[in-house]
């Protein structure tokens, strides 16, 4: 028997904060347990686990989802982002989002703030010109119990701010 249990494994590869990288998965592991126990990328939050609370956000393709509600095996051959593939040296400095949480004070106990920054990442990219009330209508998707969100909202502007300066010297 537990040769049958292990023949159900499937080796999953994909590409993680730039890295390719591959791992074992049974076809009911969920991305997020994937992400945190097979390959160590453990600022992915998990929460609730059925997708309401969005601390554990992830971008796969560019795009970003709750991994608590995709399948490993789904992700074979993504590209996958997480939190720690924020820092623009592998970890050495913070980021643009992250900078703006930590001048901000965007976050207190810092839970929820890793699905909430990645969530911000592929919405900015997507929509670089969006409205505080569009910025608050993405981050209604995120539930954060320390901040009141004044001071993420804050931060969020203030990065958006930064990343079109950035465009512009690009």
């Amino acid at each position: 028997m537990p040769k049958l249990i292990a023949s159900l494994r499937h080796t999953v590869s994909l590409t993680l904060n730039g890295r390719r990288v591959e791992g074992q998965a049974e076809p009911r592991m969920l991305l997020s347990d994937f992400l945190r126990h097979e390959l160590g990328a453990t600022g992915t939050h998990v929460g609730c686990e059925h997708g309401v609370c969005g601390a554990c956000t992830v971008l796969i393709d560019g795009v970003p989802a709750r991994s608590c509600l995709a399948l490993a095996v789904q992700s074979d051959g993504a590209q996958v982002q997480t939190v720690e593939g924020l820092s623009p040296d592998g970890g050495h400095t913070l980021g643009v989002l992250q900078e703006a949480f930590r001048a901000h004070h965007g976050l207190q106990c810092g839970f929820c703030t890793p699905g909430i920054l990645m969530s911000l990442d592929g919405f900015l990219r997507a929509s670089p010109d969006a409205s505080e009330d569009e910025l608050r209508e993405m981050l209604s998707g995120h539930l954060c119990r320390c901040t009141g969100y004044a001071t993420i909202i804050k931060a969020a502007l203030h990065a958006q701010q930064r990343l079109k300066e950035e465009r512009a010297h690009a």
